[in-house]
């Protein structure tokens, strides 16, 4: 049921007697004493007509104001040049302009941020006789934009100590300078895909003693603090199994059987990874790889003939017992490169469609190029990656190729 009117002595219900009473108040009571300052100039702007609201504002009297001093006399050094080449044209065009933020002065010189409303009224001919403005305090609007400017602030500084945490991590994971096997020229390339948070991919190019050398690159699962400490756990195991038996698919089940620990654990997580030996025989080298799900390398002749050098069949490392891993070697002559890479660089999506790029798109790109060497094409192929639409994963790219001389 509905709750029964309130009613006075006389029967009348409160409200029939309230309500009038309230739209009788004094009209001029409720100018001078709105929660927010109206006043009134002529068309230069001369003070006419102020309230008490703005007086007590400005700490100043409505004789010091009337007809004394102009609107824009009220504004602090910059909203006044902002009112003179901007509020005022465009007041007079409109006839209008609401909602500008400007800065009055007080008597005792504090700035006081005010939300700034006007309108041209006119008389019965259709012309300006007066300017009638209505100002709201923007005090607590200010504060409350300040706090929300600090915080971005505190919030872009925490994102680039992040950034600048994320890098280093990434580098440590990342050798600093890739080694340079004789007769041999060396380049390689990591490229993040999220500022803020560390990758994967991990390379690596090392002696092995008696003319031998250890390489690989691969990629751990996901990203963040979990994928570093398995890139960083992966990239010492194949280090440590190399020097113990550099035979890579020896290498590969050692590595896999550290990964595999942790199968059962939620943090698991696997990898794909080709590893290899080159050794020197005589004017050129021989590579002996191993590789576990991870893309076949591609090998470009002197002659700029390119083909991929497949390693199907290898499984991805960390998630059997006995994993399987796919061998082959190659002969690299003098003017042949070697090129190890990412599934990122495949995947990465190409304009205007949004298509991923493709094995076969990646082959071609590099036999368009010719005869290449190391340098050459880690270069060529850091400008494919800035031409990609989107590239959602990181990328690791490392090649080697046989001097010509």
């Amino acid at each position: 049921m509905s709750e029964p009117a309130r009613r006075r002595p006389d029967n009348r219900p409160v409200e029939e007697v309230m309500f009038p009473a309230l739209l009788e108040d004094d009209i001029d009571d409720l100018y001078d004493n709105a929660p927010c300052g109206f006043l009134s100039t002529l068309l230069d702007g001369t003070i006419a007509k102020v309230n008490v609201t703005l007086l007590d504002w400005l700490g100043r009297s409505r004789e010091e104001l009337v007809g004394h001093c102009r609107f824009v006399d009220l504004l602090a050094t910059g909203s006044r040049l902002y009112h003179e080449t901007h509020f005022a044209p465009l007041l007079r065009m409109q006839g209008q302009i609401g909602g500008v933020a400007l800065e009055l002065r007080t008597v005792e010189g504090a700035s006081l941020p005010v939300l700034v409303t006007s309108a041209v009224k006119t008389g019965g001919d259709g012309e300006p006789v007066l300017i009638r403005t209505t100002v709201f305090d923007a005090r607590e609007r200010r504060a409350y934009e300040t706090e929300l400017l600090r915080a971005r602030q505190s919030a872009d500084q925490d994102r680039e100590r992040l950034r600048l945490l994320v890098t280093g991590l990434q580098r440590s994971l990342l050798p600093a300078t890739l080694a340079v096997p004789p007769g041999m020229a060396t380049a390689a390339l990591y490229h993040m895909a999220s500022p803020d948070e560390v990758g994967g991919d991990f390379y690596d190019l090392f002696p092995l003693g008696g003319h031998r050398w250890g390489f690989f690159l691969g990629d751990v699962r996901g990203k963040g603090i979990g994928a570093a400490a398995v890139t960083a756990a992966a990239r010492y195991t194949l280090r440590a199994a190399a020097v113990y038996d550099p035979e890579p698919a020896a290498v590969l089940a050692n590595l896999n059987a550290v990964l595999y620990q942790d199968y059962r654990n939620r943090g698991h997580r696997h990898c794909t990874v080709i590893f290899g030996v080159l050794e020197r025989e005589g004017t050129g080298y021989t590579a002996s790889i191993a590789a576990g799900g991870h893309p076949p390398a591609l090998l470009i002749r002197a002659n700029g003939a390119t083909d991929y050098q497949s390693t199907d069949g290898g499984t991805l490392i960390g998630i059997l017992a006995e994993p399987r891993v796919a061998a082959r070697t190659i002969r690299l002559d003098p003017g042949d490169t070697l090129i190890l890479y990412s599934d990122g660089l495949t995947e990465a999506r190409t304009a205007p469609h949004g298509e991923r790029f493709g094995d076969d798109a990646l082959r071609d790109f590099i036999e368009s190029r010719g005869p290449t060497e190391a340098a050459a094409a880690v270069r060529a192929l850091t400008g494919l990656l800035a031409g990609f639409d989107e590239v959602d994963d990181d990328v690791a790219v490392m090649a080697f190729s046989v001097s010509r001389e």
